[in-house]
């Protein structure tokens, strides 16, 4: 997942990297050369943000696999049934 922008003679990219053992590692190859400073912009990527992306990359999923309608009818009517005995009084 990369963004690249050029600003004149700035180019901006955007990787994702783990941060291990003190140290950034991009998860992705970069066309730097060995040696070159760089300017590093941090953004965190919390458990929600990546929870609703999932959830978003599943979304319609199951679209036209199942009558929707019918299985809501169905769970109503399961839920009607008793499989534990009267209790005694």
């Amino acid at each position: 997942m990369a963004n690249l922008k050029t600003k004149g003679e700035k180019m901006e990219r955007t990787i994702k990297a783990r941060f291990s053992n003190g140290v950034i590692k991009p998860l992705e190859k970069l066309d730097i050369e060995e040696g070159k400073e760089i300017t590093i912009t941090i953004e965190r990527t919390s458990e929600t943000t990546k929870t609703i992306e999932s959830l978003r990359s599943s979304f319609g999923g199951w679209r036209n696999l199942i009558d929707t309608e019918e299985l809501k009818r169905n769970i109503y009517k399961d839920r009607l049934i008793t499989t534990r005995p009267a209790p005694k009084l």
